[in-house]
Protein backbone atom coordinates (compact mmCIF):
# COMPACT_ATOMS: atom_id res chain seq x y z
CA UNK A 1 0.00 0.00 0.00
CA UNK A 2 0.95 3.43 -1.12
CA UNK A 3 0.27 7.28 -0.33
CA UNK A 4 -1.04 8.61 -3.29
CA UNK A 5 -2.37 11.86 -2.20
CA UNK A 6 -2.78 14.24 0.73
CA UNK A 7 -5.28 16.79 1.00
CA UNK A 8 -6.59 19.11 3.33
CA UNK A 9 -9.68 20.36 3.86
CA UNK A 10 -11.78 23.17 5.90
CA UNK A 11 -14.63 25.31 6.18
CA UNK A 12 -14.17 28.83 5.48
CA UNK A 13 -17.50 29.60 7.25
CA UNK A 14 -20.78 28.20 8.21
CA UNK A 15 -19.78 26.84 11.82
CA UNK A 16 -18.96 29.11 14.75
CA UNK A 17 -18.04 27.51 18.26
CA UNK A 18 -17.65 29.10 21.58
CA UNK A 19 -14.50 30.71 20.30
CA UNK A 20 -15.80 31.99 16.96
CA UNK A 21 -15.42 30.97 13.58
CA UNK A 22 -14.68 27.00 13.28
CA UNK A 23 -10.84 26.85 12.75
CA UNK A 24 -10.30 22.62 12.39
CA UNK A 25 -8.32 21.77 9.59
CA UNK A 26 -8.45 18.12 8.19
CA UNK A 27 -6.32 16.24 6.44
CA UNK A 28 -7.14 13.28 4.01
CA UNK A 29 -4.06 10.82 3.43
CA UNK A 30 -5.26 8.73 0.61
CA UNK A 31 -3.59 5.79 -0.52
CA UNK A 32 -3.45 2.77 -3.70
CA UNK A 33 -5.59 0.53 -1.94
CA UNK A 34 -8.72 2.78 -1.43
CA UNK A 35 -8.21 3.47 2.03
CA UNK A 36 -7.96 6.93 3.77
CA UNK A 37 -6.66 8.09 7.04
CA UNK A 38 -8.68 11.68 8.23
CA UNK A 39 -6.41 13.59 10.81
CA UNK A 40 -7.08 17.10 12.18
CA UNK A 41 -4.82 20.03 14.30
CA UNK A 42 -5.91 23.45 15.17
CA UNK A 43 -6.45 26.70 15.36
CA UNK A 44 -4.53 28.19 11.70
CA UNK A 45 -5.42 26.10 9.13
CA UNK A 46 -3.99 28.51 6.00
CA UNK A 47 -0.36 27.95 7.98
CA UNK A 48 -1.01 24.42 8.76
CA UNK A 49 -2.46 23.68 4.96
CA UNK A 50 0.70 25.40 3.69
CA UNK A 51 3.19 23.50 6.01
CA UNK A 52 1.39 20.02 4.77
CA UNK A 53 1.74 21.12 1.09
CA UNK A 54 4.90 22.23 0.54
CA UNK A 55 7.05 20.37 3.19
CA UNK A 56 4.87 17.29 4.35
CA UNK A 57 3.38 15.84 1.43
CA UNK A 58 6.81 14.96 -0.74
CA UNK A 59 7.83 13.21 2.37
CA UNK A 60 4.75 11.30 2.02
CA UNK A 61 3.99 10.51 -1.44
CA UNK A 62 4.93 7.04 -2.71
CA UNK A 63 5.95 5.59 0.91
CA UNK A 64 4.20 3.17 2.91
CA UNK A 65 1.41 4.78 5.17
CA UNK A 66 2.30 1.98 7.83
CA UNK A 67 5.41 2.54 8.30
CA UNK A 68 4.29 5.34 10.94
CA UNK A 69 7.33 6.04 12.87
CA UNK A 70 9.36 6.29 9.95
CA UNK A 71 7.33 9.00 8.56
CA UNK A 72 6.91 10.52 11.97
CA UNK A 73 11.27 11.07 11.88
CA UNK A 74 11.72 11.75 8.20
CA UNK A 75 8.67 14.28 8.49
CA UNK A 76 10.46 15.98 11.46
CA UNK A 77 13.73 16.07 9.94
CA UNK A 78 11.97 18.26 7.14
CA UNK A 79 10.56 20.73 9.44
CA UNK A 80 13.17 21.26 11.84
CA UNK A 81 15.86 23.86 10.68
CA UNK A 82 12.56 25.73 10.35
CA UNK A 83 11.52 25.48 13.63
CA UNK A 84 8.92 22.72 15.09
CA UNK A 85 7.40 24.20 18.04
CA UNK A 86 3.95 25.36 16.09
CA UNK A 87 2.20 25.49 12.89
CA UNK A 88 4.91 22.51 11.57
CA UNK A 89 4.04 20.37 14.52
CA UNK A 90 0.72 21.09 14.12
CA UNK A 91 0.55 19.67 10.69
CA UNK A 92 2.58 16.81 11.52
CA UNK A 93 -0.08 15.81 14.41
CA UNK A 94 -2.76 15.87 11.88
CA UNK A 95 -0.62 13.75 9.75
CA UNK A 96 0.21 11.33 12.29
CA UNK A 97 -3.70 10.91 13.48
CA UNK A 98 -4.15 10.35 9.86
CA UNK A 99 -1.78 7.49 9.46
CA UNK A 100 -2.94 6.11 12.85
CA UNK A 101 -6.59 5.97 11.46
CA UNK A 102 -5.42 4.23 8.39
CA UNK A 103 -3.64 1.73 9.92
CA UNK A 104 -6.91 0.86 12.28
CA UNK A 105 -8.71 0.25 8.95
CA UNK A 106 -5.87 -1.85 6.84
CA UNK A 107 -6.03 -4.07 10.38
CA UNK A 108 -9.76 -4.38 10.88
CA UNK A 109 -9.29 -2.94 13.86
CA UNK A 110 -9.78 0.39 16.51
CA UNK A 111 -6.66 2.54 17.33
CA UNK A 112 -6.57 2.17 20.73
CA UNK A 113 -6.33 -2.14 19.71
CA UNK A 114 -3.30 -0.93 17.74
CA UNK A 115 -1.68 0.99 20.62
CA UNK A 116 -1.65 -1.93 22.87
CA UNK A 117 -4.97 -2.73 23.55
CA UNK A 118 -7.67 -1.03 25.88
CA UNK A 119 -6.62 -0.57 29.61
CA UNK A 120 -10.34 -0.09 30.79
CA UNK A 121 -13.96 -0.85 29.96
CA UNK A 122 -14.82 3.13 30.13
CA UNK A 123 -13.11 6.34 29.66
CA UNK A 124 -13.09 8.93 32.80
CA UNK A 125 -13.97 12.68 32.04
CA UNK A 126 -14.44 15.83 33.27
CA UNK A 127 -16.39 18.84 31.70
CA UNK A 128 -14.67 22.24 30.64
CA UNK A 129 -17.20 24.77 30.85
CA UNK A 130 -17.49 26.80 27.86
CA UNK A 131 -21.45 26.00 29.05
CA UNK A 132 -24.64 28.34 28.52
CA UNK A 133 -24.81 28.40 31.66
CA UNK A 134 -21.93 30.45 32.79
CA UNK A 135 -19.90 29.27 35.70
CA UNK A 136 -19.34 32.89 36.93
CA UNK A 137 -22.71 33.96 37.63
CA UNK A 138 -24.62 30.53 38.32
CA UNK A 139 -21.84 28.31 39.79
CA UNK A 140 -24.25 25.96 41.68
CA UNK A 141 -26.62 25.26 38.64
CA UNK A 142 -24.12 24.04 36.19
CA UNK A 143 -22.57 21.43 38.71
CA UNK A 144 -25.40 20.65 39.87
CA UNK A 145 -26.95 19.78 35.87
CA UNK A 146 -23.18 18.12 35.78
CA UNK A 147 -23.67 16.19 38.88
CA UNK A 148 -27.44 14.82 37.21
CA UNK A 149 -25.69 13.79 33.83
CA UNK A 150 -23.17 12.05 36.01
CA UNK A 151 -20.14 14.09 35.17
CA UNK A 152 -18.26 14.53 38.91
CA UNK A 153 -15.40 16.83 37.59
CA UNK A 154 -15.43 20.39 35.92
CA UNK A 155 -12.87 22.61 35.12
CA UNK A 156 -13.57 26.40 34.57
CA UNK A 157 -10.87 29.77 35.02
CA UNK A 158 -12.31 32.08 36.97
CA UNK A 159 -9.53 34.15 37.70
CA UNK A 160 -9.19 34.59 33.62
CA UNK A 161 -11.24 38.19 33.84
CA UNK A 162 -9.06 39.29 37.05
CA UNK A 163 -5.75 38.86 34.84
CA UNK A 164 -7.62 40.76 31.74
CA UNK A 165 -7.78 44.01 34.01
CA UNK A 166 -3.97 43.35 35.75
CA UNK A 167 -2.26 41.90 32.91
CA UNK A 168 -1.78 38.84 35.12
CA UNK A 169 0.99 41.55 37.08
CA UNK A 170 -0.92 42.11 40.27
CA UNK A 171 -4.41 40.95 42.42
CA UNK A 172 -6.24 42.67 44.94
CA UNK A 173 -8.04 41.11 47.54
CA UNK A 174 -11.14 41.82 45.86
CA UNK A 175 -10.22 40.75 43.29
CA UNK A 176 -9.63 37.63 45.01
CA UNK A 177 -12.28 36.88 46.21
CA UNK A 178 -14.57 37.22 43.26
CA UNK A 179 -12.09 34.46 41.60
CA UNK A 180 -12.38 32.52 44.14
CA UNK A 181 -16.31 33.11 44.84
CA UNK A 182 -17.19 30.21 41.99
CA UNK A 183 -14.79 27.59 43.48
CA UNK A 184 -16.63 28.53 46.97
CA UNK A 185 -20.13 28.09 46.31
CA UNK A 186 -19.58 25.01 44.29
CA UNK A 187 -17.57 23.43 47.79
CA UNK A 188 -20.23 24.88 49.99
CA UNK A 189 -23.40 23.49 48.42
CA UNK A 190 -21.63 19.74 46.72
CA UNK A 191 -18.61 19.68 48.78
CA UNK A 192 -16.52 16.41 47.41
CA UNK A 193 -19.10 15.88 45.21
CA UNK A 194 -18.14 17.39 42.50
CA UNK A 195 -13.75 17.70 41.58
CA UNK A 196 -13.28 20.97 40.23
CA UNK A 197 -9.94 21.94 38.32
CA UNK A 198 -9.01 25.25 37.73
CA UNK A 199 -7.40 26.80 34.73
CA UNK A 200 -5.31 29.44 34.10
CA UNK A 201 -4.26 30.10 30.48
CA UNK A 202 -0.98 30.76 31.48
CA UNK A 203 -2.01 34.60 32.72
CA UNK A 204 -0.10 35.35 35.51
CA UNK A 205 3.25 36.03 36.90
CA UNK A 206 5.23 34.09 39.43
CA UNK A 207 4.52 36.05 42.58
CA UNK A 208 0.59 36.38 41.58
CA UNK A 209 0.48 32.61 40.96
CA UNK A 210 1.75 31.43 44.34
CA UNK A 211 -0.55 33.35 46.05
CA UNK A 212 -3.81 32.40 43.96
CA UNK A 213 -2.24 29.11 44.99
CA UNK A 214 -2.34 29.53 48.35
CA UNK A 215 -5.47 31.25 48.61
CA UNK A 216 -7.68 28.29 47.07
CA UNK A 217 -6.02 25.54 48.44
CA UNK A 218 -8.58 25.11 51.41
CA UNK A 219 -11.34 24.41 48.54
CA UNK A 220 -9.15 21.63 47.45
CA UNK A 221 -9.10 22.03 43.77
CA UNK A 222 -8.49 18.99 41.44
CA UNK A 223 -5.33 20.64 39.63
CA UNK A 224 -4.06 23.92 38.53
CA UNK A 225 -3.41 24.39 35.16
CA UNK A 226 -1.11 26.93 33.27
CA UNK A 227 -0.95 29.11 35.96
CA UNK A 228 2.53 30.26 34.18
CA UNK A 229 3.27 30.71 30.43
CA UNK A 230 5.18 27.67 29.55
CA UNK A 231 8.71 28.67 28.41
CA UNK A 232 10.29 28.46 32.08
CA UNK A 233 10.02 25.26 33.67
CA UNK A 234 12.29 26.53 36.19
CA UNK A 235 9.32 29.23 37.55
CA UNK A 236 7.14 26.01 37.53
CA UNK A 237 9.64 24.18 39.40
CA UNK A 238 9.30 27.52 41.82
CA UNK A 239 5.66 27.33 42.09
CA UNK A 240 5.32 23.71 42.37
CA UNK A 241 7.72 24.09 45.83
CA UNK A 242 4.92 26.64 47.30
CA UNK A 243 1.82 24.81 46.98
CA UNK A 244 0.67 21.66 47.92
CA UNK A 245 -1.84 21.55 44.80
CA UNK A 246 -1.23 19.55 41.85
CA UNK A 247 0.24 21.81 38.72
CA UNK A 248 -1.35 20.38 35.67
CA UNK A 249 0.51 21.46 32.10
CA UNK A 250 1.08 21.48 29.57
CA UNK A 251 -0.92 21.29 26.49
CA UNK A 252 0.97 24.05 24.74
CA UNK A 253 4.28 21.72 24.79
CA UNK A 254 4.91 20.22 21.70
CA UNK A 255 6.71 16.63 21.02
CA UNK A 256 8.82 14.36 23.67
CA UNK A 257 11.55 16.88 24.13
CA UNK A 258 9.24 19.74 25.04
CA UNK A 259 7.98 17.32 27.94
CA UNK A 260 11.81 16.59 29.06
CA UNK A 261 12.71 19.55 31.66
CA UNK A 262 9.45 19.42 32.80
CA UNK A 263 9.43 15.61 33.78
CA UNK A 264 13.16 15.83 34.66
CA UNK A 265 12.24 19.17 37.55
CA UNK A 266 9.79 17.34 38.49
CA UNK A 267 7.13 20.83 38.44
CA UNK A 268 4.03 18.94 37.19
CA UNK A 269 1.73 16.31 38.82
CA UNK A 270 -0.24 16.05 36.08
CA UNK A 271 0.83 15.65 32.12
CA UNK A 272 -1.16 17.35 29.72
CA UNK A 273 -0.75 16.69 25.76
CA UNK A 274 -2.90 17.32 23.10
CA UNK A 275 -2.80 15.14 19.82
CA UNK A 276 -3.60 17.64 17.72
CA UNK A 277 -0.66 20.04 19.00
CA UNK A 278 2.24 17.83 20.52
CA UNK A 279 2.96 15.65 17.28
CA UNK A 280 0.28 13.32 16.99
CA UNK A 281 -1.02 10.17 18.85
CA UNK A 282 2.14 8.65 18.02
CA UNK A 283 4.10 11.55 20.21
CA UNK A 284 1.43 11.84 22.91
CA UNK A 285 1.61 7.90 23.16
CA UNK A 286 5.66 8.19 24.01
CA UNK A 287 5.10 11.23 25.75
CA UNK A 288 2.63 9.50 28.48
CA UNK A 289 5.45 6.75 28.66
CA UNK A 290 7.90 9.07 29.57
CA UNK A 291 5.42 10.39 32.44
CA UNK A 292 4.54 6.87 33.47
CA UNK A 293 8.84 6.61 34.27
CA UNK A 294 8.03 9.21 36.54
CA UNK A 295 4.63 7.64 38.05
CA UNK A 296 3.37 10.75 36.85
CA UNK A 297 -0.94 10.81 34.97
CA UNK A 298 -1.74 12.03 31.86
CA UNK A 299 -5.21 14.16 31.71
CA UNK A 300 -4.80 14.48 27.48
CA UNK A 301 -5.83 17.89 26.57
CA UNK A 302 -9.54 17.63 24.22
CA UNK A 303 -10.87 21.34 23.17
CA UNK A 304 -10.35 21.08 19.48
CA UNK A 305 -12.82 19.59 16.95
CA UNK A 306 -14.28 16.35 16.32
CA UNK A 307 -11.36 14.01 15.09
CA UNK A 308 -9.74 14.63 18.08
CA UNK A 309 -12.44 13.66 20.27
CA UNK A 310 -12.37 10.18 18.84
CA UNK A 311 -8.62 10.85 18.68
CA UNK A 312 -8.22 11.16 22.76
CA UNK A 313 -10.44 8.41 23.45
CA UNK A 314 -8.26 5.94 21.77
CA UNK A 315 -4.96 7.20 23.44
CA UNK A 316 -7.25 7.27 26.88
CA UNK A 317 -8.54 4.09 26.16
CA UNK A 318 -5.10 2.48 25.84
CA UNK A 319 -2.84 4.04 28.30
CA UNK A 320 -2.30 2.36 32.05
CA UNK A 321 -1.59 5.93 33.21
CA UNK A 322 -4.39 7.35 32.14
CA UNK A 323 -5.82 10.05 35.26
CA UNK A 324 -9.10 11.72 32.94
CA UNK A 325 -9.82 13.09 29.69
CA UNK A 326 -11.18 16.32 29.22
CA UNK A 327 -14.64 16.72 26.99
CA UNK A 328 -16.42 19.74 26.47
CA UNK A 329 -20.57 18.97 26.87
CA UNK A 330 -21.27 22.11 24.31
CA UNK A 331 -18.69 20.55 21.44
CA UNK A 332 -20.32 16.72 21.39
CA UNK A 333 -23.48 18.04 22.62
CA UNK A 334 -24.13 20.76 19.48
CA UNK A 335 -20.80 21.73 17.27
CA UNK A 336 -19.81 18.46 16.37
CA UNK A 337 -23.33 17.32 15.03
CA UNK A 338 -23.29 16.35 11.40
CA UNK A 339 -19.84 16.78 10.82
CA UNK A 340 -18.72 13.02 11.14
CA UNK A 341 -20.22 9.50 10.45
CA UNK A 342 -20.44 9.15 14.18
CA UNK A 343 -20.63 10.35 17.49
CA UNK A 344 -18.76 9.69 20.97
CA UNK A 345 -21.12 11.05 23.93
CA UNK A 346 -20.89 10.47 27.39
CA UNK A 347 -22.49 7.92 29.17
CA UNK A 348 -23.19 8.20 32.65
CA UNK A 349 -20.55 10.45 32.66
CA UNK A 350 -18.13 8.16 30.85
CA UNK A 351 -17.10 7.84 27.27
CA UNK A 352 -17.69 4.27 26.06
CA UNK A 353 -14.61 2.80 24.18
CA UNK A 354 -14.35 4.53 20.84
CA UNK A 355 -15.53 2.37 17.91
CA UNK A 356 -12.92 1.06 15.06
CA UNK A 357 -11.76 0.51 12.51
CA UNK A 358 -9.06 3.16 12.89
CA UNK A 359 -10.48 6.28 14.71
CA UNK A 360 -14.03 4.99 13.59
CA UNK A 361 -15.21 7.89 12.15
CA UNK A 362 -15.35 9.47 8.60
CA UNK A 363 -16.23 13.01 7.44
CA UNK A 364 -20.00 13.18 6.85
CA UNK A 365 -20.71 13.89 2.96
CA UNK A 366 -22.99 15.96 3.40
CA UNK A 367 -20.75 18.48 5.82
CA UNK A 368 -19.55 20.70 3.40
CA UNK A 369 -22.98 21.63 1.24
CA UNK A 370 -24.35 22.10 4.38
CA UNK A 371 -21.98 24.45 6.06
CA UNK A 372 -20.85 26.62 2.99
CA UNK A 373 -17.88 27.52 1.24
CA UNK A 374 -14.71 24.68 1.62
CA UNK A 375 -11.06 25.16 1.03
CA UNK A 376 -9.87 21.62 -0.81
CA UNK A 377 -6.69 21.21 -1.72
CA UNK A 378 -5.03 18.34 -3.12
Amino acid sequence: MKITAIETLHLSRGITVHAGPIQWLWVLVHTDAGLTGLGETYPHPEAEKAIIHRSLAPVLLGRDPLSIDRLWADMFQAISYSGWAGAEMRAISAIDIALWDLAGKAAGAPVYQLLGGASRESIRTYNTCYDRVDFMTEPVRLARELLESGIRAMKIWPFDGVAHETGGQYITPDQMRRGIEPLRLIREEFGDSMDVALEFHGYWNLPCAIRIAEAVTPYSPMWLEEMLPQDNMVAYKLLAKATKVPLCLSERLMTRWGFRELLENGAAGIIMPDICWCGGISEAKKIAMMAETYYLPIAPHNCGGPVLHFATAHLAANLTNLSIMETVRRHYLEEYRGILTNELPLEGGSLPLPPGPGLGILLDPGVFTRHGVVDRTP
